[in-house]
């Protein structure tokens, strides 16, 4: 791993990129008059930007690149890079005209194996619990659902910033993590992005940012865990995971349509409750702190460090679900 000035280099560098290439990619999409037009399912009241994934994701994937170049790349760093700008393509033109969601799934998978495919074969992501095919295959699934977790929780101002950065410093900060310069540079980006997003947004991720952000956090996650951080890599997104699997339980439940915009995660009903978009991204950056605590914790007593996440997420829950309003039921949802 890079000394810590080279690594504060790497962020300071991707910050400014980022607030630089949001600022110029904000001017042309306000000329092209490409906008998120408030509807029954938003939570914000005003047309705003789309598509500030247009800066974000390229300024990663040329770090990404720079740092390559400089030696300090990762196994299997190239066809991740790959897949990633592929998904930019893909989630861009999603932004533009939604795209059937089984073709998305499909080139979702795709990626993932793609992905995966250069991860090493001695790396096991499950530390050996699971036979290499079965492992890979599960991998494969949690890598897809997290890519769209990402996607589902991207629905207020400011929280993917937050929760970009908790996750990628917490990676940073982990004793010995391969992907460390990588990390650092994610997080940087997700701060820079939030220096135009945080409440009120003057521009928003789109797909083009949060399914390229999902699914390259996801594969630092993935390559953390096989690296022997797998309590870590549990802990850091807790609160993304818990929030958009519990919903989208409860709307499987009730025979919804999973897969259609809606306003029923635990931070979209605070929000509709009167919590300020401000408010609730603070309380999640204020429960994403112990997470990264908890994380490195999680290197001598990864049992102990998990079962106070849980607490911590479910405090966090808790606290949104009081400050939310019970919104009526879709039958078309």
């Amino acid at each position: 791993m890079p000394a810590e000035p080279i690594l504060a280099a790497v962020f300071l560098a991707t910050l400014a990129a980022t607030v630089a290439a949001t600022r110029a990619v904000l001017g042309w999409l306000r000329r092209r008059q490409i906008l998120d037009h408030p509807n029954e399912r938003s939570s914000h009241r005003l047309p705003t930007p789309r598509g500030g994934g247009l800066a974000v994701t390229p300024v990663i994937l040329l770090a990404w690149t720079g740092l390559a170049a400089a030696g300090q790349g990762m196994p299997g760093q190239v066809p991740a890079m790959a897949a990633a700008a592929g998904l930019l393509v893909l989630s861009w033109r999603d932004d533009l005209g939604h795209l059937p969601a089984a073709l998305r799934l499909c080139l979702h998978l795709a990626a993932g194996g793609l992905g995966l495919a250069g991860l090493d074969h001695q790396h096991l992501v499950f530390q050996g619990l699971l036979s290499w095919p079965v492992d890979r295959l599960v991998a494969l699934l949690a890598w897809v659902w997290f890519t769209n977790v990402y996607n589902f929780m991207d629905g207020i101002d400011g929280i993917t910033g937050v929760e970009t950065a908790a996750i990628g410093l917490g990676l940073a900060l982990l004793p010995g993590l391969a992907g460390a310069p990588q990390a650092v540079v994610v997080a940087a980006a997700g701060l820079g992005f939030l220096a135009w997003n945080w409440h009120p947004a003057r521009i928003f991720l789109g797909d083009a940012g949060s399914v390229p952000l999902g699914y390259l956090l996801g594969w630092l996650l993935l390559s953390a865990a096989a690296d022997g951080h797998w309590a870590a890599a549990l802990i850091l997104p807790a609160y993304y995971l818990a929030d958009a699997t519990l919903t989208l339980a409860a709307r499987a439940w009730r025979r919804e349509r999973v897969w259609q915009a809606h306003r029923q995660h635990f931070y979209q009903r605070a929000v509709a409750g009167g919590a300020s978009h401000a408010r609730v991204a603070g309380l999640i950056l204020a429960a994403d702190l112990p997470l990264m605590v908890l994380a490195l914790a999680a290197e001598t007593d990864p049992w102990s460090a998990l079962a106070a996440a849980v607490a911590v997420v479910a405090g966090l829950l808790a606290i949104l679900r009081a400050w939310a309003v019970k919104l009526p039921i879709d039958p078309n949802g």
